[in-house]
């Protein structure tokens, strides 16, 4: 029996070594001491000691474990892992890991979390939204744009190039307005509050284009011609990347340029002839400057000894001979103008090269350096807004409509799906201002980008869709007074445009994650290639012992924070937030231990079991969701009026990131499920989904004017203006609740329940009846047509709808 007490005593002090990340030779000095006490108290004899001295001593000199036990491993690993392409490497390399790596540690440092800045506009940026953002908003009348011109009216395509939309990415020295990505986001959050196509049309110019890899790889030839030109909206670009053959699988574009001598302007110089076949660009029918990405090639040498240069971009002003645009796509009747673009052995200068012909081939780079930055700010950035506009419309409409003689709202099966949309507001905005943060210190997020690309425009189509199920035919029938039909119609997009949602998930967030942010990973496979064979060795050491000692800590960490439900572990907070930091230390352990364990069961295997790395890649990505609303409710002051929205929020990312987890285990390769099980889950799965009760309080917070209602449209256009029917709603929305105590006083004098509608006849009533005011009539009688005006829907005559859809038809063609 006391042998059995000092055997557990040594397995408590390696768990607690491993568990608290103790260096080697410190968790082997304690075991030793334990060791060295049983042999003197209860063996008497000082075996035990020497067995363990004789183990542990060779892992701890480094020489000897170099020579016998990691030259032999490093021998078998680079015998069965093949070395990364250089495409691969590449786009490992293009991005850099900021937070992610911290989630995936398996101790994420909360204190590095809550030291990030807090997102600020400058005055300079606050004075653009509050006046150009805020005036283009008004100018849009999204029905005309969709039902009569096809297109943004030619006064809102001036104002935007005016006023600098198209130049909020290039530095002042160009002429640009140099904001920070903050800006941008909080830019095309009021935007696609209003217009999708609005939004659109001013994100991409400012994400993936010829503007930003101009910046970073131009010449200063090419940067001092078209910066100050793209600045003044002189110049419409577009960037052409995705072909019929090639999609989310961009490195395997078709398109193709050979290096040759032709005629330019009446002189023999050398250049490429271009052919491409190109579909989905934005702003490719009204562009005056084509961004094209090619396969390079050099069959003549007249570049270099190379052949094959690989991925090269280009840009080509539209009105070369040869090439083709201003066709445009028709997606899901939402009028950005999208189409193809092709070109068949177009002759152009090697200088149109960016960054000139010392920069071919280099483009895939390129491209992945600067989409790990775009993707993370515009299609978020829409997502959010959208919502968050969604969610103080839906909280209006739900008080403002009435059935059974209640508001919508107040009916528990429309306080189900209003919580999530009101909850994922709250999230989405959290995430966008975490993200962009991190751009504006200077990282180039690559699996972030990721992973806010495909969350967001996911929850933000499932948002859509609940909004849809609430206003019921008001969502249905479009028309000027529908401001949910198009949004609902243009969702789609986003899932699809910039990596098809499905393979983001599968493919890009883990396959790129695993690598980037696991610690050891990817100094392990550079080691093991580095030509140099005493520095490959000694690096692989490194890695490979601090990779074991990592794995161990993971597996010491997940079991004791299963066994204890994550209840003593570290949290910056004790109030009710502090649940969330445990369960998300506890899961950063079960990541780490499972992402291990699955890279030594399937190997090279694991990038094709794609639901296996979709699951992992939920957990990184669930965990990154809630640390945006953690820094979120921190940054904003820990307000205890917005801990509903922070609690819903939270508590939805874990569930569903446990759902996946659960389902990992389910399919866990080798067998090893039951025992994993055990291990990380052995009381059963933790955490539930938000509760009735919290469905409530977040309905309640959409339906109810207040500062955590204010919040939660932080920066959206709400102004009632002509064409702004969210912000017509929203001032209706004020004026009832303003009628209710009026109403009520009416009732009490007239002696009887008088229904909540046709306000105006109230008005009359409290009149004959002495009880209201001048001011209070006229409340009524507005708050009356702003009502009808919110519960009414659009219909037109047969004639006018028909000769509607013509013109469209026509405009869209023409165009």
């Amino acid at each position: 029996m006391t042998t059995l007490l000092w055997i557990c005593a040594l397995l408590v002090v390696i768990a607690a070594g491993a568990y608290l990340r103790f260096s080697l030779l410190t968790t082997t000095i304690a075991a030793a001491v334990i060791c060295a006490a049983a042999s003197y108290f209860h063996v008497g004899s000082p075996l035990p000691f020497a067995i363990f001295v004789i183990f542990a001593l060779p892992f701890n000199i480094k020489s000897f474990r170099r020579q016998f036990i990691s030259k032999p491993f490093l021998k078998i690993y680079k015998s069965i892992m093949p070395e990364m392409s250089s495409t691969e490497k590449e786009a490992i390399e293009a991005g850099t890991t900021w937070w992610e790596a911290d989630l995936f540690s398996g101790a994420p440092s909360w204190k590095k979390l809550h030291n990030i800045p807090v997102a600020r506009l400058t005055n300079e940026e606050q004075a653009f939204l509050d006046g150009p953002v805020e005036e283009v908003c008004g100018m849009i009348n999204e029905h005309q744009v969709s039902h009569e011109l096809a297109d943004l009216p030619q006064e809102v395509w001036q104002y935007l190039k005016d006023n600098g939309f198209f130049a909020m990415i290039i530095k002042k020295k160009f002429g640009g307005l140099e904001y920070s990505a903050y800006a941008q986001s909080r830019v095309l959050q009021k935007l696609a509050g209003v217009s999708s196509e609005l939004a659109s049309t001013v994100g991409v110019p400012n994400s993936l284009g010829p503007g930003e890899l101009l910046q970073h790889y131009g010449t200063p030839e090419q940067q001092d011609h078209y910066l100050p030109r793209l600045a003044k909206g002189l110049e419409v670009p577009c960037f052409a990347l995705t072909s019929p053959e090639a999609g989310s699988d961009a490195g395997s574009i078709p398109d193709y340029g050979v290096v040759c001598k032709g005629q330019w302007q009446g002189e023999e110089v050398l250049g490429m002839k271009l052919t491409w076949n190109k579909r989905y660009i934005t702003l490719a029918p009204v562009a005056t400057v084509l961004g094209l990405a090619f396969k390079l090639r050099d069959p003549e040498h007249l570049l270099g000894e190379q052949e094959e240069l690989g991925i090269t971009c280009a840009l080509i002003p539209t009105d070369v001979e040869g090439v083709i645009t201003g066709r445009r796509h028709f997606p899901l009747n939402c009028m950005f103008q999208n189409g193809p673009t092709q070109g068949d052995e177009v002759f152009v200068p090697i200088d149109f090269i960016i960054g000139g012909k010392e920069m071919a081939g280099q483009g895939w780079r390129m491209l992945v350096e600067c989409l790990s930055v775009g993707r993370g700010i515009t299609l978020p950035s829409n997502a959010a807004g959208g919502i968050k506009t969604a969610a103080v419309a839906t909280g209006a409409y739900a008080r403002i409509r009435r059935q059974f003689k209640l508001p919508i709202g107040k009916l528990e099966g429309i306080e189900e799906p209003m919580a999530r949309i009101g909850g994922n507001a709250y999230l989405m905005d959290g995430v966008n201002t975490l993200t962009t943060t991190g751009i504006d210190l200077g990282e180039k997020p690559s699996v972030i980008s990721a992973i806010v690309k495909y969350h967001l425009t996911d929850r933000m189509q499932k948002c859509v869709i609940d909004a849809m199920d609430i206003h019921g035919g008001k969502g249905i029938c479009l028309g000027p007074n529908n401001y949910l039909g198009r949004g609902y119609q243009a969702a789609p997009i986003a899932i699809t445009v910039e990596g098809a949602n499905i393979l983001t998930r599968s493919m890009i967030i883990y396959g790129q994650g695993a690598i980037r942010c696991h610690p050891y990973v990817l100094p392990e496979m550079e080691a093991a290639f580095n030509p140099n064979p005493k520095e490959s060795l000694r690096k692989f050491d490194n890695a490979v012992f601090g990779h074991i000692g990592f794995a161990i800590s993971n597996f010491a960490r997940s079991f004791w924070l299963g066994l204890t439900g994550a209840r003593f572990s570290n949290a910056p907070y004790s109030d009710k937030t502090k649940k969330y930091y445990q369960q998300m230390n506890r899961f950063s352990a079960n990541l780490a231990l499972l992402s291990d364990l699955a890279m030594g069961t399937l190997g090279g295997e694991l990038k094709r079991k794609e639901r296996v790395s979709a699951r992992l890649g939920d957990l990184l990505s669930q965990m990154y969701l809630v640390s945006g609303v953690l820094k979120r409710y921190n940054d904003e002051g820990r307000l205890t009026e917005d801990l509903p929205l922070v609690q819903w929020a939270c508590e939805d990312a874990l569930h569903k990131l446990q759902t996946s987890l659960d389902e990992l285990l389910d399919n866990f390769p080798m067998g090893l499920g039951p025992i994993l099980r055990f291990i990380i889950f052995p009381f059963g799965r933790p955490v539930t989904k938000p509760s009735d009760v919290l469905d409530h309080k977040v309905a309640k917070i959409m339906q109810t004017p207040c500062a955590s209602r204010d919040r939660l449209a932080k920066g959206q256009y709400l102004t009632p203006t002509q064409y702004n029917i969210a912000g017509i709603q929203e001032q209706t929305f004020i004026d009832l609740i303003a009628c209710e105590p009026i109403h009520k006083r009416i009732c009490e004098v007239a002696g009887e329940r008088i229904p909540f509608m046709w306000l105006d006849k109230v008005a009359e009533k409290g009149i004959e009846l002495d009880c209201i005011n001048t001011e209070e009539v006229e409340l009524m009688k507005r708050a009356e047509l702003g009502r009808l005006k919110s519960i009414n829907v659009d219909d037109f005559d047969p004639e006018e709808l028909t000769a509607m859809v013509k013109s469209a038809n026509q405009a869209n063609y023409a165009a």
